[in-house]
């Protein structure tokens, strides 16, 4: 991630999404901040994105889209809890950003069935490598 443009709008697409089923959850939060302290946003910055939209911006690297799907589908289990509107927008998400839907799908499937949601990070770019031969 370059700039804190790029950072604090990736930030405002994952709050978007975490609140997609209607409520944030406390792990979806704690989640959300443990993102925000990686990329270095500070607290009241952090806070301060709460309160506003998400303007979409075009993450140009292939890996840097998938690091952002692969974000927003651990929001989408962290709480325990997968909603219909969370899966609907979660593949709409994935087409925008110009990701094989069969990969998102593979992915989303694995994620499903792990114990703790979790994929290794090799195993998720493998999926995603081999739809593009």
């Amino acid at each position: 991630m370059n700039t804190n443009t790029e950072k604090i709008s990736l930030l405002l697409e994952l709050i978007s999404f975490s609140t997609v089923d209607g409520e944030l959850h406390k792990r979806e939060y704690d989640f959300l901040s443990l993102v925000a302290n990686e990329l270095r946003i500070d607290k009241v910055t952090f806070q301060d994105l709460f309160h506003q939209e998400a303007p979409s911006l075009v993450i140009k690297s292939e890996f840097q889209r998938i690091q952002q799907f692969y974000r927003l589908a651990l929001i989408m289990h962290c709480d325990g809890i997968l909603h219909v509107k969370e899966a609907a927008a979660i593949q709409q998400i994935a087409i925008d950003m110009g990701l094989n839907p069969i990969a998102t799908k593979r992915i989303l499937n694995l994620m499903k069935n792990a114990p703790n949601a979790m994929i290794d990070p090799e195993k998720l770019l493998k999926i995603f490598q081999e739809q593009h031969n």
